[in-house]
């Protein structure tokens, strides 16, 4: 497992009778991997994972897996149940459908202390020979890895190789190399702050607009690695209007939006999710419309329709 680069969390596309559409996960996804991305994570938040059952997320990483294959690319399994037992089964079952990592996240609901907290991640990340990623995002679960703790649990847990740093606080990229050193990798997991992380010691993404624009996405993430300040800012600012939809409380329905306006992808999202309209559909189309009009000469291919492919 290389733990590096562009790796989207990919949107969950849905039937209008809001059953998992394959086909076009798995167009999706190997159009992703075409435009540069390095691997792919599935079933995360901007998957919809909270609302897939569990039979789903199996069915979702085979597909991605297939669809991967050719390209030689990892894929990783965003693992997080309402039980350590479930998450367990779920790891598991995510090694033997092929999956190359796991990105390992707190349970849905309960909020608990480090003791607790570090049961629950630990029983995850041993449950398989898997390289496992932490993810770390305390705006949207309430629990909080801090520095010391994340080293703690790589020193007790040799298959725990990266953490999913989304706390927005680009400083953290620092605090975790300090006590950590070359021991994790570092990925950003929050959009608009991908090139600061980087200049931190971050040497990977998990993306949300990279899913409409994988390209562009990857081409920032390269400038930014290759210290091309100029350049990486360039594009930072042209980008940087889209990538914060990835920060506000609606982001699957947005992103899942803008994937349908660049017809990349369906906007369809499970309740309690509902799509956008009034003044938020009206925002989103007076900033993809600006972007679009501006969008720079690195592009990426066209998503040619299904029945075009």
């Amino acid at each position: 497992m290389n733990w590096f680069g562009v790796m989207p969390a990919m949107t969950t596309p849905f039937h209008p009778d809001l059953s998992v559409d394959h086909e076009m996960l798995a167009h999706h996804a190997e159009w992703l991997l075409e435009n540069g991305c390095h691997g792919l994570v599935m079933l995360g938040s901007l998957g919809e994972g909270a609302t897939l059952e569990h039979d789903e997320k199996i069915a979702i990483l085979k597909t991605a897996v297939k669809a991967s294959t050719a390209k030689g690319t990892p894929v990783v399994a965003a693992i997080s149940a309402l039980s350590t037992k479930s998450a367990v089964a779920l790891a598991k079952e995510a090694e033997q459908a092929g999956c190359s990592g796991l990105m390992v996240l707190p349970p849905y609901v309960y909020t608990s202390d480090w003791r607790e907290m570090k049961e629950h991640v630990a029983a995850v990340i041993n449950a398989t020979k898997l390289p496992c990623m932490l993810y770390n995002n305390p705006v949207a679960y309430k629990t909080d890895f801090l520095a010391v703790q994340i080293a703690e649990l790589a020193a007790e847990c040799p298959n725990l190789q990266a953490v999913k740093e989304s706390s927005a606080d680009v400083r953290r990229v620092m605090a975790i190399r300090e006590v950590a050193g070359d021991r994790l990798k570092i990925f950003v997991g929050v959009d608009d702050v991908l090139v600061e992380a980087v200049d931190a010691g971050a040497t990977g993404w998990v993306a949300g607009l990279v899913n409409a624009f994988p390209r562009e996405s990857v081409e920032l993430f390269e400038l930014a690695l290759a210290g091309k300040r100029k350049e990486a800012y360039a594009l930072y600012e042209w980008f940087l209007p889209l990538l914060r939809m990835d920060t506000v409380p609606k982001f699957v329905q947005l992103i899942k939006w803008v994937q349908e306006e660049t017809n990349t992808g369906i906007a369809r999202v499970r309740a309690p999710r509902l799509e956008l309209v009034g003044a938020e559909l009206a925002e989103a189309k007076a900033v993809l419309s600006k972007a679009l009009a501006a969008r720079p000469t690195v592009t990426s291919t066209v998503f040619k329709a299904l029945q075009e492919a």
